[in-house]
This record gives C-alpha cells, structure tokens and sequence, in this order.
C-alpha cells in the first residue's frame, strides 16, 4: 500500500480513484469519476477526449487532470508492466 491506495492504479477500486483526484485537489470533479464508476483500469484505458468531454467537466480542470495525472499514471504504469 502506498499513501492508502495499492501501488498500481490498475488494482484501484471507485473510491481509490475518487479519493486519488480529491487528494490532487479536483474535488468537484472527483465526484464525476464516481458517477461514471471509473475505477483503476478504467482510469488507465481513458483518452484525452475521454477526459475532456465523457465526463462532462470544465475544460481548465479536465486538461489538467488528464495531462498531469491520467497520463503520468498511464505512463508509469506501462513502465512498470513492460519489463
């Protein structure tokens, strides 16, 4: 476990991808990935656009969100499966 939440996103229930982007300081917009029952491997097969209009929230968080956590996490993650 680290910070509370299984080190891999892709083992993230609902309620550990919601509680990832409230800790990120997105707590509006967390409450969208709850709504649409976006959990870990869900969260890693999003798209930019997925993000930007799937989950119907403002453009400054939404790019913000994608760019700076789903793809870095995105990212990590084949890192780590890739070896």
């Amino acid at each position: 476990m680290e910070n509370g939440r299984p080190p891999d996103p892709a083992d993230w229930a609902v309620t550990d991808v919601v509680n990832y982007f409230r800790t990120a300081g997105f707590e509006e917009q967390a409450n969208a990935f709850q709504e649409q029952e976006i959990d870990g491997k869900s969260l890693l097969l999003m798209t930019r656009n997925d993000v930007l209009t799937g989950l119907q929230l403002k453009l400054g968080p939404a790019l913000k969100i994608y760019e700076y956590h789903v793809k870095p996490l995105q990212t990590k993650h084949l890192k780590n499966n890739s070896s």
